[in-house]
């Protein structure tokens, strides 16, 4: 394998947008259409659906149990066993601060020690969505008068510890299927084969999402 292979890396490298057309303007998300060139001559259309960005967090406690939530998606009509995650479309929020606040609402979580574990776009094909997942640990229950009041999908959302490796099972196996937990899951096992060494700060500055 020669050093070339060993240092790959994705790149940013954006190609001009020619024009683009609003096709619907939603409370979370923009479906566009852009004409993009990508040579000077030749110039595609791609649907694109633009996206705030979101985070996750794998949280393990002090037996190396993650917390898992299970919460209903509409557009796939499943519960889904997820991490704690949630969009970037709270103004001047950095990443990290609402990884911490996700935590907090629907796990009712604080976590003293933070990393970084992986960044991905969870859709590359037709979506802008970019994800930043952490790990959390040192975990503390937040005290009952402090805790968030949940609504809407997140009233009596069911939350669970589970061992890691039964978890990374579990998305091995089929039982699991947010793209964002079973990521964030496997980098989890990955990094404690590791005996987490070489992860990244929490506060590592990350692009501003498209």
């Amino acid at each position: 394998m020669t050093s070339e292979v060993l240092g790959l890396s994705d790149r940013n490298a954006p190609r001009e947008i020619a024009e683009r057309v609003v096709r619907h303007k939603g409370s979370k998300w923009t479906l566009v259409t852009d004409r993009v060139r990508l040579s000077d001559d030749e110039v595609v259309s791609r649907d694109v659906v633009v996206h705030p960005g979101a985070v996750g967090v794998v949280a393990l406690d002090d037996d190396e149990n993650v917390v898992l939530i299970q919460q209903y998606r509409h557009p796939v009509g499943a519960d889904l066993w997820e991490i704690p995650a949630g969009l970037l479309d709270a103004d001047d929020e950095a990443a990290w601060d609402a990884a911490q606040r996700e935590l907090f609402e629907e796990a009712q979580l604080y976590a003293d020690d933070w990393r970084l574990l992986i960044d991905l776009y969870s859709s590359p094909g037709m979506s802008s969505e970019v994800v930043r997942i952490y790990l959390a640990r040192g975990l503390r229950d937040v005290p009952p008068a402090e805790r968030h009041r949940q609504t809407e999908e997140e009233r009596d959302m069911p939350v669970r510890r589970v061992p890691l490796g039964q978890a990374c099972d579990w998305a091995t196996k089929g039982q699991l299927h947010n793209a964002m937990a079973v990521a964030g899951l496997l980098a989890a096992e990955r990094a404690r084969s590791g005996a987490w060494q070489g992860l990244r700060d929490a506060t590592t500055e990350w692009p501003a999402p498209r």
